[in-house]
């Protein structure tokens, strides 16, 4: 796959379709930016109207050119585009790039023109990034095959930072960014309305580039998660982290993704999960994306989330340590022989413990940096590292300060940030090469970040390379589906050897009591239709049934609520009333994009109202499942609380399991399980209620 696409990012020669002399418009920019950046090929202005274009022989068309192109940029717009990209296939040109826009984002014409390309383009093997791209930049190659301003504004410089983007806008806003951190950018890369050619397939091919240190994504749809998932392998194993931002989370995200790059939503939490299992960092906007980069590029390990703070005022020591909690971090407890030391270089009055102030005595000792950082570097205590210097410039030595701040960032091996507001004071850490941000709590963010982000893939390389699933299975849940009865959802549960309440399914009164007899009071009586999967909205379900009597009451009455709603009936269920110290909920459904998705939390009838569950990817290993549930709000009380034993949380995470591999095996024909309740206690879970809707076949 990475092959096919080289003539996007180091091809031989390049055609202009809609080339223009004019370097500040869409035609004129990529031969301006490829003259002046050292692209090393062959361009060829295409343009009827011109014998000459920014210095080189234009051409009338296509078909004039003295060779084939490897790559071609196709500006002309509407009709006149869809032409382009037939004519390259016609030719053989191996890859276009179709900066056009008002295709696939416009509406059903624009989706029609767009799929018209797609067809010509697929029916010759010629790969299309676009329609509605901004284009793609090598700057290491110098085929900068894009329109974008900021390189006007920004001068490219090349570097370890690889850019995937759907949109073009944010594409720029990260590469400025990172510019203005002075950081050095490889790829930029902006795909549009991916008709062909995906975040996912770029983000594969940078993956492979040596030079490449880090790579930022912008998705607003993913199609090809076994793509992105094998980019994220090839990451992972080059020791390279992969870090994206996935927009459209709310509706009207995703309402404004369809017209901006015709982009399909995901099911967000769906997103998050695939993203975490293959070691993807997912983070808000633009900014965040950028925000870590100086830490990730610094290759530091952190061993753990102890913070030390060290600053030249007391109220930044205070509000940093309140910060540092909100991130999850906490302040490193500092040896008593550490402070100590700290003693015997800070005046009288300064602050020994962590947080540590040196005071305003750095006015007139510059030097006391240089003596706290390698002392508190020697704690064990001591991972992180936070310079906080909210009071700094005139009368103070600042290129001292960023001299021994880099020192100590290249000796320690720890990660350390610095935290200051002044642009100038800013300037002087950056040039240094020690990670600058403009407050603590970006600082924070970052480190934040960093440890949770290196924690999550330490956790994949002890535990093995996660699953994929088969692109083309997950299409299997496109057809409607069918509901089962509960009757016969519990017995698919059973097949499958999972533990399920005692109950019977019973066709009239006699059988019904006998059940109650077999089961012993207290028990439930439920109608089982799959017409009816709610029950207990039209009076279905009669709870704490304690004799006879009751048993028959509900059962006749069961019986005619259901033959006055026209639905078939299976017969009536009698169920063990189960007991359980909590109610808990596992679902699964059949994603058309990632496959199997598992749910799991908080049950009972509000289920839908607290949302407390979490969501993974199935299959999955017990210890997803258990990291999964330990993050819910319910965590404490399965812990047992106020005297309460322990729930069973290793029977529940082994039933999740067991439901996941149910629905994944199934290959797409069980689109949804929902057992709710699943009675937790100290003994074991048991499933109490059961939903299975499959997929309906040519005989339902």
């Amino acid at each position: 796959m990475t092959a096919t696409l080289q003539p996007l990012l180091a091809p031989r020669s390049i055609a202009v379709i809609g080339a223009s002399d004019n370097i500040h418009k869409i035609g004129g920019r990529p031969i301006h930016y490829m003259n002046t950046h050292g692209y090393a090929g062959t361009l060829y202005p295409v343009n009827p109207q011109r014998d000459t274009i920014q210095g080189l022989p234009a051409y009338a068309t296509l078909d004039a050119l003295p060779e084939v192109p490897q790559l071609a940029i196709i500006i002309v717009a509407g009709d006149a585009a869809v032409q382009a990209v037939h004519d390259c296939a016609r030719l053989g040109v191996a890859a276009a790039i179709v900066i056009a826009s008002g295709f696939g984002e416009a509406g059903a014409a624009g989706r029609r023109q767009q799929e018209e390309m797609v067809r010509s383009a697929r029916a010759s093997s010629l790969r299309l990034v676009g329609p509605n791209s901004q284009g793609l930049a090598n700057f290491g190659s110098g085929a900068i095959a894009s329109f974008s301003t900021m390189f006007i504004e920004v001068p490219p410089q090349d570097g370890p930072v690889a850019v995937v983007s759907q949109s073009g806008g944010v594409a720029a806003m990260v590469y400025g960014l990172l510019r203005a951190q002075g950081l050095g950018v490889r790829h930029m890369h902006a795909t549009g309305n991916q008709a062909d050619i995906t975040v996912s397939e770029l983000a594969l091919a940078v993956a492979h580039d040596p030079d490449v240190k880090l790579i930022l994504l912008y998705l607003e749809s993913l199609s090809d998660p076994h793509v992105l998932a094998e980019a994220a392998r090839v990451a992972r194993a080059r020791n390279v982290p992969v870090v994206a931002v996935k927009a459209g989370r709310s509706q009207d995200g995703q309402r404004a993704a369809a017209s901006h790059t015709g982009a399909i939503a995901n099911e967000d939490r769906a997103v998050d999960a695939f993203l975490a299992r293959h070691g993807i960092w997912r983070v808000d906007d633009a900014h965040a994306l950028a925000r870590c980069a100086p830490l990730y590029l610094r290759d530091w390990q952190a061993s753990g989330r102890r913070l030390v703070v060290v600053s030249n005022s007391g109220a930044s020591c205070v509000m940093a340590a309140d910060a540092a909690q909100t991130f999850g971090l906490s302040l490193a407890p500092l040896s008593d022989t550490t402070q100590a030391a700290l003693a015997e270089r800070l005046p009288g009055f300064a602050a020994t413990a962590n947080p540590v102030d040196v005071t305003a005595a750095l006015l007139t000792n510059s030097a006391l940096f240089g003596e706290v950082l390698p002392v508190v570097a020697q704690d064990s205590s001591a991972d992180l590292f936070l310079l906080d210097i909210p009071v700094s410039g005139m009368g103070y030595d600042v290129p001292r300060f960023a001299r021994d701040a880099a020192a100590f960032a290249d000796s320690a091996g720890k990660p350390i940030a610095v935290a200051v507001w002044q642009p100038p004071v800013a300037e002087a850490f950056r040039q240094a090469d020690v990670p600058t941000y403009a407050n603590a709590a970006e600082a924070l963010a970052a480190f934040a970040q960093l440890v949770s982000h290196q924690q999550r893939l330490g956790q994949i390389a002890a535990e093995g390379e996660p699953s994929v699933p088969a692109a083309p299975a997950l299409q299997a849940c496109a057809s409607p589906g069918a509901t089962l009865s509960e009757a016969a959802s519990l017995a698919r549960l059973v097949a499958a050897g999972m533990p399920v309440v005692e109950h019977y399914l019973c066709q009239d009164v006699d059988a019904a009591v006998a059940a109650w007899r077999r089961i012993g009071a207290p028990v439930a009586v439920k109608a089982s239709s799959p017409q009816v999967p709610h029950k207990s909205e039209h009076g279905l379900v009669a709870l704490h049934c304690n004799d006879p009597e009751a048993v028959a009451s509900a059962f006749t009455a069961q019986t005619r609520t259901l033959q006055a709603m026209g639905a078939s009936c299976e017969g009536i269920v009698v169920a063990r009333m189960s007991r359980g110290q909590r109610e808990c909920m596992i679902g699964a459904h059949w994603d058309p994009v990632f496959g199997a998705v598992l749910v799991i939390g908080d049950g009972g009838k509000y289920v839908e109202v607290l949302r407390d569950t979490a969501v993974l990817l199935a299959p999955c290993r017990q210890a997803d499942v258990e990291r999964a549930l330990s993050g819910l709000r319910i965590a404490p009380l399965l812990r047992g609380v106020r005297n309460e034993p322990a729930v069973d949380s290793g029977a529940l995470c082994r039933l999740a399991v067991q439901v996941g591999d149910l629905i994944h095996d199934a290959g797409g024909t069980i689109r949804a399980i929902d057992l709710n309740p699943v009675m937790a206690g100290p003994d074991g879970v048991v499933v109490v209620d059961a939903l299975i809707e499959v997929r309906k076949t040519a005989r339902d």
